[in-house]
């Protein structure tokens, strides 16, 4: 029971990660969330707004399937297969940082200063949520898809488009990181 309620090392999620790209591929799809966004759009409704959205949903079907698991699978995984003391393992050097921040809870999956009920409903949390989902969402499809779509599927397709895409978003996540967040979070 203890392997099930500990992360898995990269040597093993890596490898199971990589058999669900040519599985995608052989089902005619692609491993990526972003477009798949698109068709829940689209089975909401939104094909009566724009012509955008009025999809062929029968391609569709493995892709709204991975992602319909991937939210199940995560939601098994934080909810039941972790263990109640579990906290993430990260370097003294990350925690003295982010502790000027004002982030001082390393407990469990994330931290609970920043996720939580009581930060999404305040001010800045609400602006961050609203401004972060709408730049993901130009992000990718200004991309042309998501961060998995380009650095998995896209990669090893050996697609000039999504290294130039997966060299974006390390430069971005830099630059989020080291000017960004330090602009955001401080109290």
């Amino acid at each position: 029971m203890e392997l099930i309620l500990e992360p898995w090392p990269w040597y093993i999620t890596g490898p199971l990660i990589g058999l669900i790209v040519p599985l995608m591929a052989w089902l005619g799809s692609s491993f990526g969330v972003s477009s798949n966004l698109e068709s829940i759009c689209s089975l909401a409704g939104a094909y009566k707004l724009s012509d955008y959205f009025d999809k062929n949903l029968e391609k569709k079907k493995p892709g709204l399937l991975f992602v319909s698991g991937t939210v199940f699978g995560g939601f098994v995984a934080a909810n039941f297969l972790t263990a109640k003391d579990y906290a993430v393992n990260i370097s003294p050097s990350t925690i003295e940082a982010i502790t000027n921040f004002g982030i001082t809870n390393f407990k469990g999956l994330q931290p609970s200063e920043i996720f939580s009920w009581q930060f999404l409903f305040s001010v800045k949390g609400g602006l961050l949520l609203c401004l972060g989902g709408f730049l993901i969402g130009f992000g990718t499809r200004y991309a042309g898809g998501c961060t998995s779509g380009h650095s998995i599927s896209g990669l090893s397709n050996l697609q000039p488009k999504s290294l130039i895409a997966s060299i974006g978003f390390f430069v971005g996540g830099l630059i989020s990181t080291h000017f960004l967040l330090p602009l955001i979070l401080t109290p």
